[in-house]
């Protein structure tokens, strides 16, 4: 995992590192979750991740001071299929497995999602239990995004709202686009 790129403190140090920079907080243990310290640099994480793209600094840096950070260990359930859905993720450092579990067969893989990339934002969308399994592939940091805080941010800056929805609409639709690709694939694949 690489370093957050706002801890410039020496780990344990009593007084101000060599930087100047005030003593760094405890490092974030597995399984913990903890505020944004610096919702600007998470502000320019979320610049490079698709659902972002395109929104201004200051709506970057609103929707970042309202995530929590979580960190997982390798193997870690992150959300089961089938349990109530209220938050998405954005993957900081490691990778996610999104899987659900097959009759018979046991784990079937559907993605392994590396930093940048985010899941489980259907739940910010619809009240449905989750449809599938996301377990920490390996050790992780997550930007986690309640829909509670999400929805209270959006009803107070519209234009923030329209921009983002928007940025949804472009994204299920790609993978929609996608999904119908692979359909017709299968389809095609199996006449033979």
């Amino acid at each position: 995992m690489t370093p957050d790129a706002s801890d410039d403190t020496t780990p344990g140090a009593d007084g101000p590192s060599q930087s100047g920079a005030p003593p760094a907080a405890a490092p974030l243990a597995v399984g913990e979750s903890s505020s944004v310290a610096n919702p600007g640099d998470v502000a320019e994480l979320l610049a490079k991740i698709h659902i972002f793209a395109g929104l201004q600094p200051a709506y970057l840096r609103r929707i970042a001071a309202v995530g929590i950070r979580e960190r997982h260990a390798a193997g870690a359930t992150v959300f089961s299929e089938g349990t109530a859905g209220d938050r998405m993720y954005l993957i900081l450092a490691g990778a996610v497995r999104i899987s659900r579990q097959v009759p018979g067969m046991g784990e079937e893989a559907l993605a392994v999602l590396r930093a940048g990339n985010y899941f489980g934002e259907m739940s910010l969308v619809d009240d449905s239990p989750r449809s599938a399994d996301a377990k920490a592939h390996e050790a992780t940091e997550l930007l986690v995004l309640k829909k509670d805080d999400l929805e209270d941010l959006l009803f107070v800056d519209r234009d923030l709202a329209y921009d983002l929805l928007w940025n949804f609409v472009r994204t299920l639709t790609s993978r929609l686009r996608d999904t119908n690709d692979k359909m017709t694939f299968l389809a095609v694949t199996n006449r033979f």
